[in-house]
């Protein structure tokens, strides 16, 4: 079981834009099989994310997480990381904002 851990304040809002940003794709039809496809096809555990989800001070929070979103649903790494900017990009290469 994992320990509560000291999470920074910029980890502990990263964590909330991931968990945000996966509910609005889920809720707008755009992550085939819902939370459960999203976990299911990029090997997340289901016990970790709901147990980070519902006390986001757990140990369990992973960076591999959001990579799906930059990769694959386009949402900008900028934006995830700090919150600055559009959360989606038009393109792959539009991290200028």
């Amino acid at each position: 079981m994992s320990r509560t851990r000291n999470y920074t304040e910029d980890c502990m809002e990263i964590q909330k834009r991931f968990f945000e940003t996966l509910q609005d794709l889920v809720s707008e039809n755009k992550v085939p099989g819902g939370v459960s496809g999203y976990l299911d096809t990029y090997g997340i555990d289901k016990r970790h994310f709901y147990t980070q989800k519902k006390d986001n001070g757990r140990g369990y929070f992973d960076v591999g997480w959001i990579v799906p979103l930059v990769r694959f649903y386009r949402v900008s790494p900028l934006w995830l990381l700090t919150g600055k900017g559009k959360v989606f990009r038009k393109s792959r290469t539009d991290e200028k904002t």
